[in-house]
């Protein structure tokens, strides 16, 4: 005697051994015994043969008409032997019924089990539900596959346009699009972007990266709603011309200066900044937007202004105009040049000029200041300040700190990008530099004499942070010092500004000594600034990969030989640039000419500062690497090193 049995949720058929009525020992078609429940059998049978019976079963099931059999199934609880019998019309032979059974079992949407070998129909309405929703699984799965296809045969479905961003920078597992986009990335072992971008679907690598920032920063928009500047209150007209010195794409300009001789002979130096507090009144709309933008984002070739430009244009020490500015007067000394006394106000003052590093610097530099030669505007001034700024910077005891390191500044246009360096510690730079550390600190010393809470920038054993607390900013060399001369730009500045303006005015602080709203402008200042200046040393390492691609693309025109590169393409073929470039330590190099670091494979054991010659390979705009080979080796040498 056979026996069909259930176990485990499947079907299975053997030869009964032993029949201990509560218990049967049965044997398999490969002769495995085995020890079951009587109350699992279905039903016995004799024939067909143990070997031929599920395939027997199987076929009847497959022949029955599950809706018919639903049909024919009565409203109540039933076995599968009573519904053969009223599907077939007959007794059921035991191929009928285990095929009955078999197709009962298989049908979950018509048929809920209720126990071994018992069902009850699935009613009407809960049966039209669960076909709609397999349907809808069908076409979803075609429709997934369809997308995979496309996807490995480089076509972006039309479907996942309007959802690109998401794809790239946020994507949902649960989504047909994201399941077809995994599926084809396991198949042609390429990572989500660099498909996407072999499909045509990413036409700007650079957009690539900003479109990713502004979905996680800018959600909204960088644009701005409209507002108005509040009238401020009318202001005394200094008698000097002031002069800036800002890059050439500066617009938010906070900082100018004026130099004037005294009565007893000596200088009177005048450093103004910007006053857009008297203008952005805490609670204010404006107010509100540059709370929550918090500083100006910067870019190579672009920059996100923290305010609008309305509110820009209203406050920007701008060549020809009038404006309002929180100035700080030093005397100095004519023969020392030591700072006598200072005096901060709040005033009016007429901008006589915008200087622009790109025309000064060729004017105002070491070899022009060593041969005395002043033909141009304001060479006495700047002269004057230089030799100030080097009074100041030794007064910090920091002289001649910053000879060594080197400046990056990216110039991009219609997407072709120019590297340019220089020295930092130039003429330029320290005249800006000095003159904003000194304002800095001594507006933070006036907060802290008159235990008026400010944000101060503090260093202690290498480490800096931002506190509310007055402490020595130790790599400076300044016993306090806090951001205020770039309110345009950073909100911290702002923030400072007001406080110091009240001050000035004998009024109320705005912020009171452990203010909370203080304490949340810090947190929220610190996070946002340390956001957006990792995205603006991304998008230089992309600008530095770009110049790579560049002067490829420049060797590859002239030598026909080479395989011409893909032109923005995110992976570019080998193209044989040799550049040099740094050991820094192990495998890591820095590229000489360009702020860029990479890790060389290839890299033999070399000592740090040993300059190599490398050849440049697969540049990857995505993922912001290159692969290159390492030639040849020189011996060490002292370098000039690359700012941090």
């Amino acid at each position: 005697m056979n026996i069909f049995y259930e176990e485990d949720g499947s079907f299975k058929v053997g030869s009964i051994m032993t029949d201990n009525t509560t218990s049967l020992q049965v044997e398999s078609i490969q002769g495995k015994r085995s020890k079951i429940k009587a109350a699992n059998g279905l039903l016995r049978f004799t024939q067909p043969a143990l070997g031929e019976f599920m395939a027997q079963a199987e076929a009847v099931a497959a022949d029955i008409d599950v809706e018919f059999l639903w049909e024919s199934s009565p409203a109540e609880e039933f076995s599968f032997d009573a519904l053969a019998t009223e599907y077939f019309g007959h007794t059921p032979t035991p191929v009928e019924a285990a095929g009955t059974l078999i197709r009962l079992h298989t049908s979950p949407m018509h048929f809920y089990k209720k126990g071994k070998g018992h069902y009850k129909a699935a009613p009407p309405e809960a049966l039209k539900s669960a076909l709609a929703s397999a349907e809808k699984k069908r076409l979803q799965a075609e429709l997934q596959a369809r997308y995979t296809e496309q996807l490995c045969a480089s076509t972006l479905p039309p479907e996942f346009v309007d959802k690109l961003q998401h794809l790239l920078y946020k994507p949902d597992r649960n989504t047909l699009e994201v399941k077809a986009l995994e599926a084809a990335c396991e198949a042609t072992h390429m990572s989500a972007a660099h498909l996407l971008h072999h499909c045509g679907a990413i036409p700007s690598t650079s957009a690539y990266h900003l479109n990713r920032f502004l979905l996680e920063n800018f959600p909204r928009g960088t644009g701005f709603p409209e507002v108005s500047v509040e009238p401020h209150p009318e202001l005394p007209l200094a008698k000097v011309n002031a002069f800036s010195i800002d890059d050439a794409s500066t617009t938010e300009i906070d900082d100018a200066f004026s130099v004037d001789q005294l009565p007893n002979g000596n200088w009177r130096i005048g450093v103004h900044i910007a006053a857009p507090a008297l203008g952005i009144l805490p609670g204010s709309d404006v107010d509100a937007i540059a709370a929550q933008r918090l500083s100006t984002v910067y870019m190579p070739g672009d920059k996100i202004t923290m305010l609008p430009e309305n509110v820009v244009q209203a406050f920007t020490l701008c060549a020809d105009k009038i404006c309002p500015a929180l100035s700080m007067y030093m005397e100095v000394d004519a023969a020392t040049l030591a700072v006598l006394g200072t005096e901060s106000r709040l005033e009016r003052l007429h901008i006589a000029a915008n200087l622009r590093h790109d025309t000064l610097e060729p004017l105002f530099n070491e070899d022009t200041l060593r041969d005395c030669k002043l033909d141009y505007p304001y060479a006495s001034e700047l002269t004057l300040l230089w030799n100030l700024a080097q009074k100041l910077e030794a007064g910090r005891g920091k002289a001649d700190n910053n000879m060594q390191q080197v400046d990056y500044n990216f110039h991009v246009h219609d997407d072709v990008v120019t590297i340019s360096n220089r020295l930092r510690g130039s003429p330029i730079d320290k005249v800006v530099s000095e003159l904003m550390i000194f304002v800095n600190s001594n507006w933070g010393k006036l907060l802290a004499d008159h235990d008026v809470a400010g944000i101060y920038r503090t260093q202690n054993n290498g480490k800096v942070k931002m506190s509310t607390v007055a402490a020595p900013h130790q790599g400076l060399g300044v016993a306090h010092y806090m951001w205020s001369s770039s309110p345009l730009r950073r909100y911290i500045d702002l923030v400072n500004q007001r406080q110091i303006i009240q001050l000035l005015a004998n009024a109320e602080p705005i912020y009171g000594k452990n203010d909370t709203q203080l304490f949340t402008i810090l947190r929220d200042f610190d996070a946002a600034y340390t956001t957006y200046n990792d995205f603006q040393r991304q998008m230089e390492r992309y600008w530095c990969l770009r110049w790579l691609q560049q002067e490829k693309s420049k060797l590859e025109a002239l030598s026909p030989t080479l395989s011409r590169s893909a032109g923005e393409g995110a992976n570019e073929p080998a193209g044989g640039l040799l550049i040099s470039a740094m050991v820094i330590r192990e495998n890591l190099v820095r590229l000489s000419g360009i702020p860029l670091v990479g890790r060389i494979s290839s890299l033999p054991e070399l000592a740090p500062n040993t300059m190599v010659e490398l050849e440049i390979n697969k540049i990857d705009l995505l993922d912001l690497d290159f692969n290159a080979r390492f030639v040849s080796a020189n011996t060490p040498e002292v370098v000039v090193e690359a700012a941090a």
